[in-house]
């Protein structure tokens, strides 16, 4: 069914926008006017070729994105709509009048058009990939294959929620500290850089020579003054060539080997890629979608090439005929409690409800090990912001103190 775009007027005189699906339309201003809109432009937008509609929606997505608690709601609506007995077609000419956003509103409404022409619901959210992830993807297609569709659009909603839920704990966790360290930055810049240089023009006159850490904060603060573009251009260009090499072969890897060594986040690292390991692959086992498939989706979400190396050795060895848990075991960076926990699983037949615990186990370590970190880095802040200003304070005062005692 054509899908069209209008602009109409609601009875207080405001303007509205949207999308709304007609057979023509004539069929649109008619429906408009039965929702008490009056219509002042209708244009049809399913007439483009899926081609224009895809890079419509990417041109789109940079002006408005849909957010992953938008997509969680939709999906989380749809199935309850599923659930209830109600058809594909009928659950997405719902959501489409329900869902806000101009963007998720018009992807929607392309995906019920290709559901209505006879095309899967899996194959139809595979043309938006910027929206709907490889995860999602095929754990529908499961769902379809297994009949039980709603049951999986209600994992894929508690999968999505968990993760978002698990992400503002930790951005509330190191909200605070970042914000102290980011405004201790600038007071110290401003202190060196203009409050301390009318302090210390008394020490120009002086005959006698300066102690070193007055010597030290005199050359650092003229430095400042007079180049601190020049530390900024610096800097800028120092992250640019880091985000570059990152983005190389070599620099990805040396860097993913980086955050699993370092001291402290490391082990944090390893434990948060475990746990998106562990519910990743245990909520697509649980939707059907064959063990090797799920790794091939699961190692690019890990977030670490060096992990999802171990993976791809894991689908070559599963392939021969050998366990998860054997070729995860001959890892260095896969915990020997994981290990464990998956050979239980494999044994027992239950590797998908495993695979939640060791997620569930994971998830808890990292957030208790991540607050416990942002507790100790506010006072360990406070000492180092008391150090320098206690540098400055003593290198202003020794020369004071030398000009008392030779006048005395």
């Amino acid at each position: 069914m054509p899908v069209y775009e209008y602009i109409a007027l609601d009875k207080k005189g405001k303007s509205r926008k949207g999308i709304i699906d007609a057979d023509s339309s004539v069929v649109a201003r008619q429906k408009l006017r039965n929702s008490e809109l009056f219509p002042v432009e209708v244009n049809k937008t399913s007439s483009k070729s899926k081609s224009e509609t895809s890079a419509l929606v990417s041109v789109s997505s940079f002006l408005r994105k849909v957010n992953t608690g938008e997509l969680s709601a939709m999906t989380r609506q749809l199935s309850i709509l599923l659930g209830a007995g109600i058809t594909l077609f009928a659950s997405l000419d719902t959501l489409v009048g329900q869902v806000t956003n101009p963007l998720l509103k018009k992807v929607m409404a392309q995906i019920k058009d290709s559901v209505n022409e006879g095309n899967s619901f899996a194959s139809s959210i595979a043309q938006y990939p910027k929206f709907f992830s490889p995860i999602y993807i095929n754990m529908v297609r499961a769902g379809e294959a297994s009949g039980s569709l709603d049951l999986v659009l209600d994992r894929l909603a508690e999968f999505s929620e968990h993760q978002e839920a698990l992400k503002g704990r930790f951005k509330a966790a190191l909200a605070y500290p970042i914000f102290m360290c980011i405004i201790g930055i600038l007071v110290l810049f401003i202190l060196l850089t203009f409050i301390v240089p009318n302090i210390t023009e008394i020490f120009s006159d002086m005959q006698q020579a300066l102690p070193l850490p007055t010597i030290l904060l005199l050359n650092t603060s003229a430095f400042l003054k007079s180049f601190w573009w020049l530390v900024l251009i610096l800097l800028a260009i120092v992250i640019l060539i880091l985000r570059q090499f990152k983005r190389t072969a070599k620099g990805t890897y040396l860097w993913d080997e980086f955050k699993l060594r370092v001291p402290v986040m490391g082990q944090i690292n390893i434990k948060m890629a475990m746990a998106r390991f562990g519910r990743t692959l245990g909520s697509l086992l649980q939707s059907g979608v064959p063990l090797i498939t799920a790794l091939q989706i699961v190692r690019n979400i890990v977030n670490n090439s060096l992990i999802a190396d171990v993976i791809d050795d894991a689908i070559v060895e599963i392939q021969s005929g050998k366990g998860l848990s054997v070729t995860l075991g001959k890892s260095l960076w896969i915990p020997p409690v994981s290990v464990q926990m998956i050979s239980v699983g494999e044994q027992s037949g239950e590797l998908e409800k495993m695979l939640n615990k060791i997620a569930d186990i994971y998830e808890r370590e990292v957030e208790s090990r991540v607050m416990a970190m942002t507790s100790m880095l506010e006072p360990v802040m406070i000492i180092v912001m008391g150090l320098i200003v206690a540098f400055i304070v003593v290198s202003i005062l020794l020369p004071i103190f030398e000009m008392s005692q030779m006048i005395k």
